[in-house]
């Protein structure tokens, strides 16, 4: 029997195509929507916090970041991504923080796992 994509799965790609078109505002209203519809799409909050940091909604990127950290302490691509809004914003000390423990979430996945994790900026 053939999956049929529920209806995040469209808007996730509709937001996809916004942001390949240069389009992070657009793309930025898809991904809010759909995680409204799904909080635990964690593709779409990823989405969200790189569509609005692309457009230049750093602080909103920020918040969406930590809220992703708070309820995912052990992402380690939303780690990495919180030491590149600090980056962005000159906060260069807790860049450094937030990138460190990238490295050590990654390295400790990589222990349980026995899968290399990329953790470099």
């Amino acid at each position: 029997m053939e999956r049929v994509p529920d209806e995040t799965e469209s808007l996730f790609d509709a937001a996809l195509d916004y942001m390949a078109r240069g389009e992070p505002e657009v793309a930025a209203r898809q991904f809010e929507h759909i995680v409204t519809l799904n909080p635990g799409h964690a593709e779409a909050r990823h989405g969200l916090i790189r569509a609005l940091e692309d457009a230049g909604r750093t602080d909103e990127a920020l918040a969406a970041v930590l809220k992703l950290i708070a309820s995912d302490p052990d992402d380690v691509l939303a780690q990495t991504r919180l030491s590149m809004i600090y980056q962005h914003q000159g906060k260069i000390p807790e860049a450094e923080a937030a990138a460190a423990k990238a490295k050590i979430l990654g390295w400790k996945q990589e222990l349980r796992s026995g899968i290399s994790v990329k953790t470099d900026l």
